[in-house]
């Protein structure tokens, strides 16, 4: 199965694929600075679905949720840091290749990038969404080298 360079690679090309069609079908058209950091997203989570194994990923991945999870206790969102926290901890109770590769999981897994914008800090959903969708892309693109699709 393919390693962790990978699926950096195959979560950049599809979300640079993505954002260039979007652009050129004048469906979303953010500036450079958005458009780097949904890739960055989409590349994050083609590495999520290894969380489940000691890997470079792994260290990557749960790195950012350590930042995401400070960021919430800095602004006194307790409730949510609890949450991602618990959400966190759920690849611990299954192998390798369990639900973490699956299809109701790539939709899962990005879902606090749509709700916490929206029921935090107001955000019309439409405006979360590309990041939800850059979240699955990237996933998307683990599971598609990995064969599961």
């Amino acid at each position: 199965m393919p390693g962790y360079r990978t699926h950096i690679i195959g979560g950049a090309v599809l979300a640079a694929g993505a954002l260039f069609a979007a652009q050129t079908l004048r469906v979303h058209a953010p500036g450079l600075p958005t458009q780097a950091a949904q890739l960055a997203v989409a590349t994050a989570f083609a590495l999520a679905p290894d969380v489940d194994t000691h890997s470079r990923g792994r260290s990557w991945f749960y790195g950012l949720l350590v930042l995401a999870d400070a960021a919430l206790i800095a602004t006194r969102h307790y409730q949510w840091a609890a949450l991602l926290g618990l959400l966190a901890m759920l690849p611990a109770i299954d192998g390798h290749r369990g639900w973490t590769h699956t299809w109701w999981a790539m939709l899962l897994v990005p879902l606090p990038l749509l709700l916490a914008p929206v029921l935090l800090y107001g955000w019309a959903w439409q405006s979360a969404a590309p990041w939800y969708l850059a979240a699955v892309l990237g996933y998307f693109s683990h599971l598609l080298l990995d064969r599961q699709f």
